[in-house]
């Protein structure tokens, strides 16, 4: 039995800043007529030693912080879009394949800028620094330790309402995309923040403010005009994610059988919210039920929005899902009810799994999104029917199967998820991903039966509703644990189960086939199993999986795949076929069934050779597949125990058998399947599909594939069989014998409806020899369409006219006909403006079969009018496709892509701009290979990229991810993020490495460590503290275009080095040395110096600027300074030089400098962007050793003493060290013997290897450092005015110069020992690379 795991705290503490929300509370005022936002969050939030609380702001206009009702200090950093992208990457792209690396790494850019907090905040007081350094050795007090919750107040307004919330008319909605939270309130925007909120919205006396968590009052003011506050407690810690709001004049529909259920919709809407929620009480009782528990939320309110304000067609949020109006319907309509009951069955899944329940990391949402589909299997089994359940999980693994073929779709594995941002939840390979984890959820459950899963899900809903340590996050691990413990399955099964199913991707493909032996009355099954990922890259996968135990390149899967025999004596399982091992199995089943021995009779004369007589009866049809055999039908896993591809061969009737005499949906459709792919149609095959179709007792779905079955057998060496079956069936059902001409519409029957529904399309598909649709086929479906009559009957037949317009647009006949149902369909609108779509759909593909023959210029203009603003958006969208792809058709690709990019600009709403998306990444993948850049111009590339870092691509994460996607097709390779190797992007032109940003907490950052011998300098006047973002001080890299951070012509970067000796300098010295502060690329603001000089930071001094007076010397501290040390790539071009610094040493106060040289040719480090205002810039403003997310840290520590003894002492220590540091190693090695199976501690020996790496290229690198600091001992006699003047010619060959980017020393600080005068200082070094554009 596996060991119980110890249970977790409720919000455990983030890795990465050290700050935890406890408790947040939104106050906002929503004025619709001014489309205004104003208000107030206030966080209570554990702050860290640093002092210093990071949020995500965006959007957003910050008027003052407080800090426990203080004002405090904070920066600010907006991100703002660069304007000279086509100037940058002009150059940069001359192909489908850079413009593939440029997308790359502008993507990969945006996303790590958005992980950054960006609104950054000074926690710490003077009087809690004070009480810091009167602390014995720095030790905090616990007086203190009680006092490190603060309480945050933001007040802010939402400037543009473009991303997470929206305007429209007197409707005010947010849209929860991945880390757009931050777009209309402060907060931490983490998954692994979660929080309980309090949430106050006032709006106008007029309309309703829905929200999360249970409605506590409503408040009414008597202001003029009245204004009504709605306030909501949620009490469930939950990520800012899933915080909504819906603001609008909403009918609210109270549900009748459940109190806590409350639906909403605009007023027109009422009489369909009403029909279409009749069924909702049955979910939600049915999931209570399953999981024995009650609902986690005190209420759920269900909104429906119009289509145009949707970002997707539903939002989910705590206790609130936000939904468009069309997934709503009458009485009338009926193909929309499956759908929507689905739809709505899914989102109240996703409020137990997913919102209550949250994965504990990114690897995890698989599990979430798994469970949360499988509750909704169990609703469509229970309410729509096994069959429909099963059908729809047959065709998704099918799906599955075919798409599982790279790491993309790896569920829980570093390869998959570590590097794709959430972007693997969205699109294709998104639904590819939930239907993969519904499926191997559902076979864990086939492993352990339904009820130990059932306890499991219980247990998981159990232990989060605890009231003494509730836990509701939940992990791979936890639940591999909970089958083990709950599911009583093995743990060899588990620890093989979950790493190959779970952690890699790939799924069985089965190739089978079976003879009889008739002496022995055993099947004889031979078997080869294939995978349908490739083998190299699975078994390299597999052997480096640490908890698997396939180390000879098996790549098969746990556990065995039942098979199952139908004979004449009844049907046997016989799991007998194992699922590893050998590639090629032989299985050797026995039969229970025997027949009869005939006796051998000699043949009558004149009879044939078989032993029938020309006069003689026809033998009776025999179901077996010869006389010689007692086998009905075979089928391989059966109850779909695996997700696997099976390709199964056996005889004609045995397929047939299978398809008349098995109840199982899935067996039918894998019978007819099989019989639509033989080489040869016999007509007792179209005979088996005829009366499967005309059987009104099977499942209709499956009807549905036969008629499209005998659709695509029906040929001319077939006389057109299939043709016949279909039209014949159509009018026994449809047609009045006596006139024949179809009846009226009589849709009482829904299974039948949706069979005849299906017909037209089948009978469209069908080609004669020559490749065009026969005469039959054309006349049938135009006489359906002239003569629909739908006046006496109760239910609309919209669905009915689209299906019947798009099999028009199969066939090459009826353009007239479909123009005037169009021109009525824009008077009479229908529902959802479905036959708009199809007749604008048919149209395009007509135009495009007849482009020869017809001019397409009346097509354009006949679907133009229907992109205008006016429209319905998806109408309007459908007229744009139907436009792309006939400019793809007459001009290529440039061309359509350039006409998408207009749509886009043009297309305001964000649902329908994920649409067009998606269209024109079609249109690529159709264009198929890599496209030349002869097909698409650089213009055209510079354009979209251009579009991916624009203010649109941020608005809407779903077109931004699918921009990259396309330029990753036009180059040819897959539209994913999973497999960008990172180390190869291109250096993003201007854009900066790993800028470091000075803020205002330099001076409490720098107090806040332990206390010197030596007095620290006292903080500045609190007078002096900027409270607004308007009046805040400017940072130094967001000074003028003409200083070195921001520079376009410069070509130098920047080094940044601190020089400590080992002893405090005496206080004469530090008289001497007074504090000045240089620019670092132009003079900084009068406002701003006074503000430094009070702080008493430390100072830098700028080679590459102009210098001031020698009086002015470098400030001198005495207190520790932080080791911030930025990323360098080792092997770049260094020059690096110390100047108008002075060094004390004994009887020496001159300024020395310094220069030292490294050879290389990689310039191409970590991306951040230029823009001084972007998030990314904020990241080394973290300087404790937590903060290691938003910086690389190297430290150098650099001796001076070039002795030749004092370096063979030094040798001797190291080889001392060296033994006993193997000593340790072994001894550790036997320690962890054990745990290199451990995935952990393999990933901590990986980046040690690094580490031990990187200090190799770096000892290199100080090798020649030290050999340049004998050049400052050379230089003891120089004045300090020849420094300077050398530090001014530094700066002019660098204005000037054409070489790679160099490294400049621009900070310095010194410390002299009084005892030890001729000790070395050590230096310790700050490297800042910053290659800019070229002049």
């Amino acid at each position: 039995m596996a060991k119980p795991r110890k249970p977790k705290p409720e919000d455990p503490k983030p890795a990465h800043s050290g700050a935890v929300v406890r408790h947040q509370k939104l106050c906002l005022s929503i004025d619709t007529n001014l489309r205004r936002i104003y208000g107030y969050t206030e966080l209570e939030i554990e702050v860290p030693d640093i002092g210093i609380v990071g949020l995500h702001a965006e959007n957003l206009g910050i008027e003052s912080v407080l800090v426990d009702g203080e004002p405090t200090d904070f920066e600010y950093y907006p991100r703002s879009q660069s304007s000279d992208i086509e100037k940058r990457w002009a150059s940069a792209v001359s192909s489908p394949s850079s413009a593939a690396d440029v997308a790359a790494a502008a993507y990969i850019t945006a996303l790590d800028t958005e992980l950054i907090p960006n609104l950054l905040i000074n926690c710490c007081n003077k009087m809690q620094i004070e009480q810091m350094n009167t602390e014995p050795n720095g030790v905090q007090s616990s007086a203190e330790v009680n006092q490190n919750v603060k309480s945050v107040r933001v007040n802010y307004w939402v400037e543009k309402m473009e991303t997470g919330i929206h305007f429209e008319d007197n409707v005010v909605h947010t849209d929860n995309q991945i880390r757009r939270a931050r777009c209309w309130f402060p907060c931490i925007d983490d998954n692994n923040q979660r929080c309980c909120f309090d949430l106050e919205f006032t709006v106008a006396h007029n309309l309703v403010a829905v929200s999360n968590g249970s409605l506590l009052y409503q408040v009414l003011s008597k202001y003029d005009p009245p204004c009504k506050t709605y306030v909501y407690r949620l009490d469930v810690p939950v990520t800012a994610q899933w915080i909504s709001l819906a603001v609008g004049p909403f009918e609210i529909l109270p549900d009748q059988h459940n109190g806590l259920i409350s639906h909403m919709c605009l007023p027109p809407n009422l009489p369909k919210l009403r029909h279409t929620v009749e069924f909702f009480h049955n979910a939600f009782s049915e999931y209570e039920q399953y999981l024995d528990a009650k609902f986690p939320f005190g209420s759920y309110n269900q909104v429906f929005l119009s289509p145009e304000m949707a970002i997707s067609s539903s939002t989910v949020g705590a206790s609130l899902c936000i939904l468009t109006s069309q997934v709503l319907f009458d009485e009338k309509v009926i193909d929309q009810t499956i759908d929507t009951c689905i739809k709505l069955a899914f989102a109240l899944s996703r409020q137990w799994f997913g919102v209550y329940i949250t994965p504990e990391a990114p690897n995890d949402e698989w599990l979430l999104d798994g469970l949360a589909g499988f509750l909704t299997d169990l609703f469509i089994k229970k309410f729509l029917g096994n069959n429909e359940a099963r059908y729809r999980r047959y065709k998704a693994n099918c799906a599955v199967c075919k798409a599982d073929d790279s790491g993309a779709t790896a569920l829980s594995s570093s390869f998959a998820c570590k590097d794709l941002y959430g972007t693997h939840s969205i699109g294709l390979l998104g639904k590819i991903r939930s239907w993969k984890s519904v499926a191997i959820l559902q076979m864990l459950e086939k492993q352990m039966g339904p009820d130990f899963f059932k306890k499991i899900l219980q247990a998981i809903i159990c232990r989060a509703q605890s009231t003494t340590c509730p836990v509701r996050s939940l992990s791979t691990k936890e639940f591999r644990h909970f089958a083990n413990k709950i599911g009583n399955l093995e743990r060899p099964f588990l620890k093989e189960f979950f790493p190959r199913w779970v952690g890699f991707y790939g799924c069985p493909v089965l190739r089978m086939g079976f003879s009889y032996n008739k002496r022995k009355n055993i099947i004889e099954l031979a078997v080869l199993r294939e995978c349908t990922a490739t083998i190299d890259s699975s078994v390299s996968v597999l052997n480096a999986n640490p908890d698997s135990e396939n180390r000879d390149g098996d790549i098969g899967w746990p556990g065995v795949m039942t098979v199952r025999v139908y004979e004449l004596d009844g049907m046997s399982d016989h799991p007998d076929l194992p699922m590893a091992g050998d590639a090629w199995q032989l299985l050797e089943i026995a039969c229970h069934s025997k027949l009869a021995a005939r006796r051998y009779q000699k043949p009558k004369k004149g009879s044939k050779p078989d032993g029938s007589d020309d006069n003689g009866d026809l033998p009776t049809v025999d179901m077996r597949s010869s006389v010689d055999s007692p086998l009905l039908w075979i089928r391989a896993d059966p109850e779909m125990e695996y997700l696997a591809e099976i390709h199964f061969n056996q005889p004609v009737q045995m397929w047939i058998n299978q398809l008349e005499k098995d109840e199982d949906v899935v067996a039918q459709a894998q019978a007819i399947t099989a019989l639509e792919s033989l080489p040869e149609l016999s007509f007792s095959v179209l005979k088996a599909l005829n009366n499967f179709l005309n059987d009104s007792k099977a499942f209709w779905r499956v009807r549905i594939e036969a008629a499209l079955a005998l659709a695509s057998t029906s040929s001319e060496e077939t006389d057109m069989a299939g043709l016949q079956h279909l039209v014949k069936f159509y009018k026994s059902r449809r047609f009045d014998t006596d006139i024949g001409l179809p009846k009226p519409n009589d849709f009482s029957d829904f299974p039948e409806y949706f069979v005849l529904e299906a017909i037209p399309h089948a009978v469209a598909t069908i080609r004669a020899a020559d490749r065009k649709s026969p005469r039959e086929a054309v006349e049938f479906i135009l006489q359906l369409l002239k003569y629909n009559d739908n006046n006496e009957n109760p239910y609309s037949d919209v669905f009915w006219l689209a299906a019947l317009v798009q099999s028009v647009g199969e066939l090459e006949f009826g353009q007239q006909r479909i123009d005037r149902l169009l021109q009525f369909d824009r008077l009479m609108p229908s529902y959802n403006g479905i036959l708009t779509i199809s007749c604008i759909r048919t149209l395009a593909q007509i135009a495009l079969k007849l482009s020869g023959f017809i001019h397409l210029d009346h097509v354009f203009e006949l679907i133009k009018p229907f992109r205008d603003s006016k429209t319905i958006w998806h109408v309007r969208i459908e007229a744009s496709r139907a436009l792309l792809d006939l400019e793809h058709h007459c001009n290529g690709i440039n061309a359509a892509l350039l006409l998408f990019i207009k749509y886009i600009e043009e297309e305001p709403s964000l649902r329908g701009q994920v649409k067009l998306g998606v269209h024109a990444m079609r249109l690529c993948q159709i264009q198929g290979g890599s496209i030349s850049s002869e097909d698409i111009k650089a213009t055209t590339l510079v354009a979209l990229l251009h579009l991916l870092e624009s203010r649109i691509a941020f608005n809407n994460v779903f077109l931004r991810h699918y921009l990259f996607c396309i330029l990753q097709v036009l180059a040819g390779r897959s539209p994913t993020l999973y497999g960008v190797p990172k180390e190869k992007l291109p250096c993003m032109g201007n854009v900066e490495i790993c800028n470091e940003q000075k803020n205002n907490f330099g001076a409490p950052v720098n107090e806040i460590r332990p206390p010197q011998p030596q007095p620290q300098p006292p903080m500045g006047n609190p007078s002096h503290s900027n409270h607004s973002h308007d009046n805040l001080a400017i940072p130094e890299a967001s000074k003028e275009v003409d200083t070195v951070s921001n520079s376009h012509d410069r070509k130098t970067a920047v080094v940044n080095i601190r020089v400590k000796q080992s002893a405090t300098s005496s206080k004469a010295e530090e008289a001497d040395n007074g504090t000045a502060e240089r620019s670092e690329g132009g003079e900084r603001s009068e406002g701003r110096r006074n503000h430094d000089a009070d702080r008493g930071a430390t100072s830098s001094v700028s080679v590459d600027a102009p210098q001031r007076n020698s009086a002015e010397a470098v400030s001198i501290s005495n207190q520790n300074i932080e080791e911030v040390n930025s990323f360098h790539d080792h092997g770049s071009r260094i020059t690096a030089s110390i100047g108008s610094a002075k060094i004390a040493s004994e009887g020496d106060n001159f300024g020395k400098e310094l220069q030292c040289t490294a050879d290389s040719g990689n310039a191409s480090v970590h991306h951040q962007p230029d823009d001084p205002s972007s998030p990314s810039i904020i990241q080394d403003n973290y300087i404790d050793a937590e903060a290691k997310k938003y910086a690389s840290l190297q430290t150098l520590s650099i001796s001076r003493d070039d002795d030749p003894p004092f370096q063979e002492k030094e040798k001797e220590k190291k080889k001392k060290s060296k033994k006993k540091k193997d000593k340790e190693k072994k001894r550790k090695g036997e320690e962890h013997k054990g745990e290199r199976n451990d995935p952990e501690y393999l990933e901590k020996k990986r980046l040690k290897k690094e580490k031990k790496h990187k200090e190799k290229e770096m000892a290199r690198i100080l090798g020649e450092v030290k050999a340049a600091s004998g050049e400052l001992k050379s230089k003891k006699e120089e004045t300090t005015s020849l420094t300077q003047m050398g530090g001014n010619k530094q700066e002019a060959d660098n204005m000037n110069s054409s070489e790679p980017p160099k490294v400049v020393i621009t900070k310095l600080e010194t410390r002299t020992e009084p005892t030890q005068p001729t000790s070395a200082p050590k230096f310790r070094i700050k490297i800042k690379s910053k290659p800019l554009s070229k002049s």
